[in-house]
C-alpha cells in the first residue's frame, strides 16, 4: 500500500442514487428523545436513528453488517471490495495523492475528496464518523466537514496505545502481565544487566506498531543485532520473559454506565501460510470450548478493570485486550491494548450473542448520541460469556506471502464461495457480510486485493469466514482451513512487473494495517 493505487475504472460504477437523501425525523424538532431503558430501547433507537453515521477506512471489513443495525450508517472507503455492488458502501473515484504510509494518511484522503465533501453535505447537517484510526489532522478534517468523532482523541488514543503504557496502566488497574522490565535498551550488554530476573530468552517490544513487525525474539546477541536499530532507538521498550503461550483477544466497551465486555476468542497468529511476519495476526476463532470456565472468567474481570481504569484517564468506547495465556503455569496475563476497532470485530458483532442482544458497536456509538440510557453492563457482559450464548466461527486473515511482485490480472469476487469433496473452491454469488454462511462447506470471502493492484510481500488479499474452527486441538491450522487457504489463492492470477519498475509504482513491504 505504499504507493497510489492504480485506475481501474471501478470509479464509474459509483452511482448518484447511493447517495442518500437527508434522513427523515421521526419526532418533532427540538423535542429531546425520552430515556432509553435496556436493551430493546437501544436496538429500536438505532433502527429509527436519524444522524448520518459513517464509517471512514481503507475497507468495509471491521464494521460489515452494522448497517443492518444503524439506519443511516455509510461506509466511505477507499477500496471498493464489492465492485460497486454493496448498497451502503461509497468509493469515491481515485484523485493525486501523496503515497499512503498509514491508514490515518487513507482516511485524510478520503476526508480532503471533493466528492466525500459532496456526499456528506448531501446527506444533511451533522454527522457521525467512525474511524479504525486517526491523528489530529483527521480531527480537523472532520470539524471542517462538520462531522463529530465517535472516539477519545486522537491524543488519548496514542497514549493508550504505547505497549509500555498499557503495561503501566495494567498495573495500576491488578491486571497482570507477563514479568517484564520496562526500560531504554542501549546495548544487547545492557539488555541482560536489566532482565536478569527474567532468563536467557526474551521479548522485547517497542511502543507502537503491528505485533508481527515490532517484537522481537532474543536469545543471543547475533539474534539482537539482527533488530539492534528498532530497539536501541526506542525511548524505552518492553523486555518480558519469553513464556510458551496461546493468544487470545477480547474485546469490550467503556460506558457511563460501566465496562461490556464480548468473548474471548483465540487468535491465529505467524502461521506462514497466511502471513510472512513471525508473530504476525493472521485470523481468530470463536468457539465455546477454547478456554476453561476459570479463565474466560479471569479474562473477563481483567478485561473490566482495565475498562474501568480507562475511564479514570477519560476514555470511553470500543478497546480490544490481547491476551496471553501460559500454557505451564495457566496464568492470564495482559499482552496489549488496542484502543479501537479492531480487526476482530467483525466477530463480536455479527455473533449470535450479538444478535441476541445487540452488537457492541452499538453500545460504543450511543456514547455520542444526544440521548441517555440506562442498561446493566454487569448482567450483559455475564450472558454474553454464558457458552450456550456463542456459537463457532472462525475467520482467515490473507496475506501474500511470497516475495515475488506481480500485477494482479485475475482475482476472485467477494461474497459466498463453496468448497467441494476435492477441496476446489468456487463463487456462488456476491454477499456483503456472512449472514447468510450456514455450513462449514461455503464461506465469505471478502477481497481486499484485486485487479490491477500488485502481489508483494505481506499484501492483504483478502479475509475469509466460516462456521466452526480453522485449528485443531493443538491450535494448528485444519486440512479445511488449508484447502481455503488454497482455493481462495489460486483464484489470484499475476503478470510479473520487472524489479525497475518497483520504485514507480510504490511497491514497498506493507509495513502497516488495513485491517
Amino acid at each position: 500500500m505504499g504507493g497510489t493505487r492504480p485506475a481501474t475504472g471501478k470509479e464509474d460504477r459509483q452511482e448518484t442514487s447511493r447517495r442518500a437523501r437527508p434522513l427523515t425525523t421521526d419526532r418533532p424538532a427540538g423535542k429531546r428523545p425520552k430515556a432509553l431503558r435496556g436493551v430493546s430501547d437501544i436496538r429500536r433507537y438505532f433502527y429509527r436513528n436519524t444522524e448520518p453515521v459513517y464509517f471512514i477506512s481503507a475497507t468495509p471489513f471491521n464494521l460489515l453488517g452494522m448497517d443492518e443495525w444503524v439506519r443511516g450508517l455509510m461506509f466511505i472507503s477507499a477500496i471498493d471490495c464489492f465492485d460497486g455492488q454493496h448498497p451502503s458502501v461509497f468509493v469515491p473515484p481515485e484523485i493525486e495523492h501523496e503515497p499512503w504510509e498509514s491508514i490515518e494518511d487513507i482516511n485524510n484522503y478520503l476526508l480532503s475528496h471533493p466528492a466525500v465533501a459532496e456526499l456528506i453535505r448531501e446527506r444533511g447537517p451533522g454527522g457521525k464518523a467512525v474511524f479504525l484510526m486517526f491523528d489530529e489532522k483527521t480531527e480537523e478534517l472532520c470539524d471542517r466537514l462538520g462531522l463529530e468523532v465517535c472516539f477519545p482523541t486522537a491524543a488519548l488514543r496514542t497514549q493508550i496505545d504505547d505497549k509500555v503504557e498499557t503495561t503501566r496502566i495494567a498495573d495500576r488497574a491488578g491486571v497482570q502481565s507477563v514479568p517484564n522490565v520496562l526500560a531504554r535498551v542501549e546495548s544487547y550488554k545492557a539488555l541482560r544487566k536489566i532482565s536478569k530476573s527474567l532468563g536467557e530468552d526474551l521479548v522485547i517490544q517497542t511502543a507502537y506498531g503491528d505485533s508481527g513487525h515490532t517484537t522481537f525474539f532474543v536469545s543471543n546477541e547475533a539474534e539482537f543485532e539482527k533488530h539492534a536499530d528498532e530497539i536501541t532507538s526506542a525511548p524505552e521498550v518492553k523486555v518480558m520473559k519469553r513464556i510458551r503461550c496461546r493468544g487470545a483477544a477480547i474485546e469490550a466497551c467503556v460506558t457511563k454506565r460501566g465496562t461490556i465486555v464480548g468473548p474471548l476468542m483465540t487468535e491465529l497468529v505467524g502461521f506462514k501460510e497466511l502471513t510472512p511476519y513471525k508473530g504476525g495476526w493472521c485470523g481468530n476463532e470463536v468457539f465455546a470450548g477454547a478456554f476453561s470456565a476459570e479463565i474466560r472468567d479471569r479474562a473477563r474481570k481483567s478485561a473490566m478493570a482495565f475498562g474501568d481504569a480507562l475511564k479514570d484517564q477519560g476514555y470511553r468506547g470500543y478497546f480490544e485486550l490481547d491476551f496471553l495465556m501460559d500454557l505451564d503455569s495457566d496464568e492470564v496475563y495482559l499482552g496489549e491494548c488496542n484502543p479501537r476497532i479492531t480487526g476482530a470485530s467483525s466477530m463480536t458483532n455479527l455473533s449470535s450473542f450479538a444478535h441476541a442482544d445487540a452488537p457492541l458497536f452499538l453500545f460504543h456509538l450511543i456514547e455520542w448520541m444526544d440521548i441517555n440510557y440506562h442498561f446493566e453492563p454487569g448482567k450483559l457482559s455475564n450472558r454474553w460469556a454464558n457458552p450456550d450464548n456463542i456459537d463457532s466461527w472462525s475467520q482467515l486473515v490473507m496475506k501474500h506471502t511470497g516475495a515475488d511482485v506481480k500485477r494482479i490480472t485475475s482475482a476472485p469476487p467477494s461474497g459466498i464461495w463453496e468448497m467441494a469433496d476435492d477441496g476446489s473452491v468456487r463463487h456462488v454469488r456476491m454477499q456483503t457480510h456472512r449472514r447468510t454462511v450456514q455450513h462449514e462447506n461455503r464461506a465469505f470471502f471478502l477481497r481486499i486485493s484485486g485487479v490491477g493492484d500488485y502481489f508483494y510481500g505481506g499484501a492483504d488479499l483478502g479475509i475469509l469466514v466460516s462456521p466452526g474452527r480453522f485449528m485443531d486441538d493443538d491450535f494448528e491450522l485444519t486440512d479445511r482451513a488449508k484447502a481455503w487457504i488454497n482455493g481462495i489463492n489460486a483464484q489470484y492470477v499475476g503478470e510479473t512487473v520487472p524489479k525497475v519498475e518497483h520504485a514507480r509504482i510504490g511497491i514497498e513491504d506493507s509495513s502497516f494495517k488495513l485491517l
